[in-house]
């Protein structure tokens, strides 16, 4: 189901990738900040690298010097960050604060957070525990960023991600005694539960791919999953 969800992101967005470029000196708090009137709500993949984030600075535009030993390239100082055509909101300029390397256009570094909302709406939509599970396994990227300054309407799913746990293990002050479910695991969806001395307080399996329930008690010190996807605090709406 997780797949699908993901994979219908993708090709929705395909047809409207383009029109969540560009600016506007209005619905400064909106995914959609810059984007036409009535245009879809378009979700997209986690992108990868943009063209150019690797320019070296030159003439007017240079940000500084690059730190001794940092291969991270200057970013354009924030008042320089302007589109070429309109305005930024203030918030779309807070967003790109320190994310824009010099040599690169700001309005295609704001189309990634604007596609990370679209994206977030689109899965919320589709079901809500795929959209934090998404942002849980980092499947989404950078999605704090971008709800805090561009779509806030999904902050709550954002603090609801930051008390999950993805596959992978996970040991001491990380650990979070509760009870949780998982979200679209795999045929081999495994976990355990161990304490002091490694004894095994908590372990099962879900080969039927249904979802299912965990407690972690607060003697636990490590907690392994694999082939679950993501686990999510019980109680999250």
């Amino acid at each position: 189901m997780r797949n699908a969800f993901l994979a219908g992101a993708a090709v929705v967005l395909a047809t409207a990738a383009l029109a969540a470029c560009g600016s506007s000196a209005g619905d400064g708090d909106g995914a959609g900040g810059g984007r036409a009137a009535g245009a879809p709500q378009a979700v997209a993949s986690s992108p990868g690298p943009v063209a150019g984030t690797d320019a070296e600075p030159s003439g007017a535009a240079s940000a500084g010097p690059r730190p001794s030993g940092s291969s991270e390239p200057p970013k354009i100082p924030t008042d320089r960050l302007t589109p070429a055509t309109g305005t930024f909101t203030e918030k779309q300029k807070e967003y790109l604060t320190d994310r824009v390397p010099v040599g690169m256009d700001p309005a295609a570094v704001l189309q990634t957070g604007q596609e990370t909302c679209d994206r977030l709406d689109y899965l919320v939509k589709v079901d809500r525990d795929t959209a934090v599970g998404a942002v849980v396994t980092g499947e989404i990227t950078g999605a704090r960023p971008a709800v805090v300054h561009l779509c806030p309407r999904h902050e709550d799913l954002v603090e609801r991600a930051s008390h999950g746990y993805a596959d992978g293990v996970h040991r001491g002050g990380g650990l979070r005694p509760g009870r949780y479910r998982n979200v679209s695991p795999t045929a081999n969806c495994t976990w355990e539960v161990t304490g002091p001395g490694g004894k095994v307080l908590a372990s099962g399996s879900s080969h039927d791919g249904k979802r299912t329930t965990l407690t972690i008690p607060d003697a636990a010190l490590a907690f392994t999953s694999t082939g679950c996807w993501a686990w999510l605090p019980e109680g999250g709406n």
